[in-house]
């Protein structure tokens, strides 16, 4: 396993990333950042869960890219469920453009079958916000380099309802009890799920994370959000039908998610995403 990258704000390690994990091919090998933590120092990642052991910290997994599952797992198939398939693919770190404490330029592959579908352009930065709050700001771009035009798509457009994962992706700890969940105008799992809302916040034992679509194509995604089952929160690519990616074409995509220590409330949320977003 290769050493990892240390992502450090105000002078302290917030985050780790791994760009060349030893992961078995059924999880989608892929590089991911974990253990995130507040400035205090409270984790806010999981990796390898038992109830999902493919959710791997906070990065970019799709379900289904032309038929290959860059999720990990099982994959949905229409009329069968999950269905256990030798589909997976693989994410490989080509190399870094830049690499400095506070973030990072990446380049990377994606491999299945022995081709390369897409060709990331990666970049992940963090900055301060306040004494007991950063921003993590992470945006990938996915060219298609098949050859052909492809789709990407998840199981609810493969025909499980409510079922819209795959892109950025932040698995949460599991805590005792489940996260509170609210939006700028909605509270809980079922009244932000699926929502195209500007932001949607976790919060758990001691922190929250509040998470923004920081460009006019991410905040047309609507939200994939889990609390009760397992906390995670995704920007949905492909939420009721798949998202045609034509030969060389690009799709782009930035998340900015605020870390903080203690339980936000609503007003304070807003304030932050919008220093966020605007830093």
């Amino acid at each position: 396993m290769n050493p990892a990258i240390v992502l450090r704000c105000a002078g302290r390690p917030v985050a780790r990333y791994l760009t060349r994990p030893e992961l078995a091919r059924d999880h989608s090998p892929r590089p991911y950042l974990h253990p995130v933590t507040t400035l205090a120092g409270v984790r806010v990642t999981e990796l390898l869960p038992e109830d999902h052991p493919h959710h791997l910290g906070v990065g970019v997994a799709v379900p289904d890219v032309a038929g290959h599952n860059f999720w990990g797992g099982r994959t949905f198939v229409r009329d069968q469920g999950p269905t256990d398939l030798d589909n997976h693919g693989e994410q490989r770190h080509d190399g870094f453009k830049l690499r400095d404490p506070d973030g990072f330029v990446e380049e990377l592959s994606w491999t299945a079958a022995d081709r390369v579908l897409l060709r990331e352009h990666r970049t992940v930065a963090v900055a301060a916000l306040t004494d007991a709050a950063w921003a993590l700001d992470f945006t990938f771009s996915l060219t298609n380099v098949s050859g052909e035009d492809l789709s990407i798509g998840s199981p609810a457009t493969n025909g499980r309802p409510g079922a819209a994962y795959g892109g950025f992706f932040w698995r949460a700890p599991k805590e005792r009890t489940a996260p509170a969940v609210f939006g700028a105008d909605a509270d809980g799992e079922e009244g932000v799920h699926g929502a195209r809302a500007d932001w949607v916040a976790l919060a758990g034992e001691g922190w929250t994370l509040v998470f923004a679509g920081a460009t006019d194509p991410t905040r047309r995604d609507p939200w994939f959000v889990r609390a009760a089952e397992y906390p995670g929160v995704g920007s949905t690519l492909a939420h009721d039908r798949r998202l045609p990616v034509e030969a060389g074409g690009t799709v782009v995509r930035r998340v900015v998610t605020v870390v903080a220590d203690g339980r936000l409330d609503r007003v304070e949320a807003a304030a932050l995403v919008r220093k966020a977003v605007a830093a």
